[in-house]
């Protein structure tokens, strides 16, 4: 789920979860409410709505007091059918209030002597629309919700009111009020605190992990892992960060290769000009000091220093060669060719120089069709010279014997050179294609050549999208492969 989406997602919950438990809150606290206002009405809540039954008794209550004024309105000023009266009256809550002219002679106990009400709060006589009408004592206000109006016996004017206490409703509905403000508050805080801390603890877990990992890379530590922990916009940005440190561990452990190589290769350089150049020397003073007093020991002093020259020239050269191909400045004129025709023409000028040497060069396992590659013509003749003079310098048997074949191989074109040398071994074989690598330790370029044959060998099979492998058994002979791909021609168009 997206950031996007579950920010949208609590934010509506944060709207609808609060309103949802305010109600039950509020119909919970009524609930409450109702149960402690029921103790105020003294009806039976068995049969029917409590408020009905308050609804019926009060109307009840009303019947009889409008009959009771017909039939003999003085007895509202018996205390005795008075006290019956505000005893039935009392049960819900009720109170009664009677006027005489502009005087008042009964009032319920719910009101105090000193706490009675001016009487122009009450209604006049004849007032019948005036019911529910609001006064207030000392203690709280009175509903009055009935008046009867009749003539007393002495044909003054009477009324008797009918009014409902109105302080436990007050009461009840400032402690209800109160209850529900307090719910909703902590409600509305709880909610909120709860999706926040949810939701922000989903984004904030992964941005401390990805805060750990920047610092363990800023000290260097490019071991620590990043594991994505959501499929969010954090995860996705949690997966960049693991695949930037990755690739920046490559690139460190990269640089230190190449800082290593670099330090390998000034080593070599220098071992490699160093011999050539100190025999060079040492024949020179030679001459200085007169040791050549013959013209034939002159003649092989100044021989030995143009050899040596000779090899420090070839070294360079290479040198310099390998470095263009690395930094992939070397021009390649590629251009479609046949292999075998290719091959064939490279072996027999091969031959020839291979037969003085005394080394049997033969060419073989010839495919009866074409074989079609993208080649360029000289930098493949390089790395046929390079691989085919490696098998000669370390072929140390009298009858060496140096074999070639071309084959097709899954799709491929495959050059092997076979030799029956003295081999290489299991823990070398993976080296030979290596700047600078020589098998033998004393790093001899008389036998040992540059050590940057086979380097440059790899360097021009990767530029063709080829191939280089070796395979040797130590003491039998060492055979050198190279994979061209096939150059193939389909419909409308060719492709490489």
């Amino acid at each position: 789920m997206s950031i996007r989406l579950r920010l949208v997602l609590s934010y509506i919950a944060m709207l609808i979860v609060p309103l949802v438990l305010s109600v039950l809150a509020v119909i919970l606290i009524g609930i409450a409410t109702l149960g402690s206002l029921k103790s105020v009405f003294q009806v039976n809540y068995s049969e029917g709505s409590p408020f009905k039954r308050i609804i019926e008794q009060e109307a009840e209550l009303s019947v009889y007091i409008k009959a009771a004024s017909e039939a003999n309105p003085d007895q509202f000023l018996d205390a005795f059918f008075l006290s019956q009266l505000e005893e039935r009256l009392h049960q819900i809550n009720m109170g009664l209030i009677i006027r005489k002219d502009q005087a008042i002679t009964h009032m319920s106990s719910y009101i105090k002597p000193d706490q009675v009400p001016d009487i122009s709060q009450l209604p006049p006589y004849g007032a019948y629309g005036a019911s529910a009408t609001k006064f207030k004592h000392n203690q709280g206000p009175l509903w009055i919700s009935r008046q009867q109006d009749f003539i007393f016996s002495d044909q003054s004017k009477g009324s008797a009111f009918i009014f409902l206490d109105g302080s436990p409703f007050q009461k009840y509905l400032h402690q209800f009020s109160t209850s529900v403000i307090v719910a909703f508050i902590v409600i509305l805080v709880l909610t909120n605190g709860a999706l926040t801390y949810l939701v922000s603890r989903s984004i904030i877990r992964p941005l401390r992990a990805l805060k750990r990992a920047a610092e363990e890379i800023k000290d260097g530590n490019l071991d620590f892992e990043v594991i994505p922990q959501t499929d969010d916009e954090i995860g996705q940005l949690s997966r960049a960060f693991e695949d930037m440190r990755r690739r920046l561990k490559q690139s460190v452990e990269l640089q230190l290769q190449y800082e290593e190589n670099r330090k390998e290769l000034i080593s070599n350089i220098s071992h490699d000009l160093k011999t050539p150049v100190t025999a060079i020397k040492g024949y020179v003073e030679g001459i200085m000091d007169g040791v050549t007093n013959s013209p034939e020991k002159l003649d092989r002093y100044v021989r030995t220093i143009y050899n040596k020259t000779t090899d420090m020239d070839r070294l360079i050269d290479e040198l310099f060669l390998f470095s263009k191909l690395d930094l992939g400045k070397v021009p390649f004129q590629f251009e479609r060719l046949d292999l075998v025709d290719y091959i064939r023409d490279c072996a027999q000028e091969l031959a020839f120089d291979m037969e003085k040497k005394g080394v049997t060069f033969l060419f073989s396992e010839l495919p009866s069709g074409p074989l079609p590659v993208t080649a360029d013509r000289e930098k493949l003749k390089r790395v046929l010279l390079n691989v085919i003079g490696n098998a000669e310098k370390y072929c140390d048997k009298a009858n060496c014997t140096i074999r070639l074949t071309v084959r097709e191989m899954d799709g491929k074109a495959v050059v092997c050179i076979e030799d029956n040398g003295q081999g290489i071994s299991e823990e070398e074989l993976p080296h030979i294609f290596d700047r600078f690598y020589r098998a033998d330790p004393s790093r001899n370029t008389s036998t040992g050549g540059s050590g940057l044959g086979l380097a440059i060998a790899k360097q021009i099979m990767e530029e063709h999208k080829g191939q280089i492998s070796a395979a040797s058994t130590l003491g039998q002979g060492t055979t050198v492969c190279l994979t061209l791909p096939l150059h193939t021609t389909e419909k409308g168009g060719e492709s490489e």
